[in-house]
Protein backbone atom coordinates (compact mmCIF):
# COMPACT_ATOMS: atom_id res chain seq x y z
CA UNK A 1 0.00 0.00 0.00
CA UNK A 2 1.59 3.23 -0.96
CA UNK A 3 2.60 5.73 2.10
CA UNK A 4 1.15 9.70 0.91
CA UNK A 5 3.06 12.68 2.73
CA UNK A 6 1.52 14.75 5.42
CA UNK A 7 1.41 17.69 2.88
CA UNK A 8 -0.12 15.24 0.36
CA UNK A 9 -2.69 14.31 2.17
CA UNK A 10 -3.67 18.00 3.28
CA UNK A 11 -4.20 19.41 -0.14
CA UNK A 12 -6.39 16.49 -0.49
CA UNK A 13 -8.30 17.29 2.08
CA UNK A 14 -8.21 20.67 1.24
CA UNK A 15 -9.68 19.87 -2.32
CA UNK A 16 -12.33 17.24 -1.09
CA UNK A 17 -13.69 20.06 0.79
CA UNK A 18 -14.40 21.90 -2.16
CA UNK A 19 -15.65 18.79 -4.58
CA UNK A 20 -18.28 16.09 -5.06
CA UNK A 21 -17.37 12.42 -5.09
CA UNK A 22 -19.44 9.51 -6.25
CA UNK A 23 -18.90 5.98 -5.22
CA UNK A 24 -17.96 3.46 -7.57
CA UNK A 25 -21.36 1.41 -7.48
CA UNK A 26 -22.92 4.88 -8.15
CA UNK A 27 -21.00 5.08 -11.30
CA UNK A 28 -21.42 1.42 -12.40
CA UNK A 29 -25.55 2.07 -12.19
CA UNK A 30 -24.79 5.21 -14.35
CA UNK A 31 -22.78 2.91 -16.77
CA UNK A 32 -25.65 0.06 -16.50
CA UNK A 33 -28.22 3.33 -16.86
CA UNK A 34 -26.64 4.05 -20.05
CA UNK A 35 -26.70 7.46 -18.49
CA UNK A 36 -24.93 10.02 -20.24
CA UNK A 37 -21.64 11.50 -18.45
CA UNK A 38 -17.65 11.64 -18.65
CA UNK A 39 -15.86 8.70 -17.02
CA UNK A 40 -12.00 9.77 -17.28
CA UNK A 41 -10.03 8.29 -15.98
CA UNK A 42 -6.44 10.36 -15.20
CA UNK A 43 -3.80 7.72 -13.78
CA UNK A 44 -0.68 7.98 -15.41
CA UNK A 45 -0.11 6.28 -18.42
CA UNK A 46 2.25 3.47 -16.97
CA UNK A 47 -0.96 2.46 -14.88
CA UNK A 48 -3.65 2.88 -17.70
CA UNK A 49 -1.80 0.56 -19.64
CA UNK A 50 -2.22 -2.11 -16.81
CA UNK A 51 -5.90 -1.34 -17.29
CA UNK A 52 -8.66 0.57 -16.32
CA UNK A 53 -12.48 0.92 -16.10
CA UNK A 54 -14.45 -0.77 -18.84
CA UNK A 55 -16.06 2.64 -20.45
CA UNK A 56 -13.34 5.36 -19.39
CA UNK A 57 -11.91 7.45 -21.34
CA UNK A 58 -7.74 8.14 -20.74
CA UNK A 59 -6.57 11.51 -20.02
CA UNK A 60 -3.53 11.27 -17.37
CA UNK A 61 -3.30 13.66 -14.79
CA UNK A 62 -0.29 15.73 -16.07
CA UNK A 63 -2.01 16.98 -19.26
CA UNK A 64 -6.06 16.75 -17.70
CA UNK A 65 -6.39 20.93 -17.43
CA UNK A 66 -4.31 21.32 -20.84
CA UNK A 67 -6.52 19.00 -22.81
CA UNK A 68 -10.09 18.77 -20.78
CA UNK A 69 -11.48 21.48 -23.19
CA UNK A 70 -10.54 19.74 -26.06
CA UNK A 71 -12.54 16.27 -25.07
CA UNK A 72 -15.49 17.64 -22.54
CA UNK A 73 -16.89 21.17 -24.92
CA UNK A 74 -19.64 21.70 -22.64
CA UNK A 75 -18.43 22.86 -19.03
CA UNK A 76 -21.97 22.12 -17.63
CA UNK A 77 -21.51 18.08 -18.74
CA UNK A 78 -21.27 15.84 -16.22
CA UNK A 79 -17.90 14.33 -15.64
CA UNK A 80 -16.40 11.60 -13.35
CA UNK A 81 -12.62 11.43 -12.63
CA UNK A 82 -10.96 8.59 -11.06
CA UNK A 83 -7.23 7.66 -10.18
CA UNK A 84 -5.64 4.48 -8.28
CA UNK A 85 -7.06 5.34 -5.01
CA UNK A 86 -9.39 8.52 -4.87
CA UNK A 87 -6.69 11.27 -4.24
CA UNK A 88 -5.73 12.46 -7.24
CA UNK A 89 -8.80 12.96 -9.03
CA UNK A 90 -9.76 14.67 -6.26
CA UNK A 91 -7.24 17.42 -7.07
CA UNK A 92 -8.04 17.29 -10.20
CA UNK A 93 -11.96 17.55 -9.87
CA UNK A 94 -11.13 20.97 -7.96
CA UNK A 95 -8.83 21.83 -10.54
CA UNK A 96 -11.57 21.45 -13.59
CA UNK A 97 -14.23 23.35 -11.24
CA UNK A 98 -11.76 26.15 -10.95
CA UNK A 99 -11.75 25.73 -14.72
CA UNK A 100 -15.53 26.76 -14.98
CA UNK A 101 -16.49 22.70 -15.08
CA UNK A 102 -19.57 22.85 -12.72
CA UNK A 103 -20.59 19.40 -12.80
CA UNK A 104 -17.92 16.91 -11.79
CA UNK A 105 -16.95 14.34 -9.13
CA UNK A 106 -14.52 12.45 -8.35
CA UNK A 107 -14.92 8.73 -8.31
CA UNK A 108 -14.24 7.24 -4.53
CA UNK A 109 -12.02 4.60 -3.70
CA UNK A 110 -11.10 4.84 -7.62
CA UNK A 111 -9.19 2.06 -9.35
CA UNK A 112 -8.42 -0.11 -6.40
CA UNK A 113 -12.17 -0.09 -4.97
CA UNK A 114 -13.43 -0.50 -9.01
CA UNK A 115 -11.57 -3.98 -8.89
CA UNK A 116 -12.07 -4.70 -5.88
CA UNK A 117 -15.89 -4.60 -6.45
CA UNK A 118 -15.60 -7.20 -9.52
CA UNK A 119 -16.77 -4.30 -11.85
CA UNK A 120 -15.06 -4.42 -15.88
CA UNK A 121 -12.23 -3.51 -16.85
CA UNK A 122 -10.26 -3.10 -19.68
CA UNK A 123 -6.29 -3.71 -20.48
CA UNK A 124 -4.50 -1.55 -22.77
CA UNK A 125 -1.20 -2.97 -22.65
Amino acid sequence: MMEHSQAFLEIVENSRSQIREVSVNSVRKKLDKQQSFYFIVIREDHEWSKGCAEGAIHLGKGIIERDIENVVLNRQDEIVLYCGGGYRSALAADALQRMGYSNVFSMTGGYKDWVQAGYPVTQNG
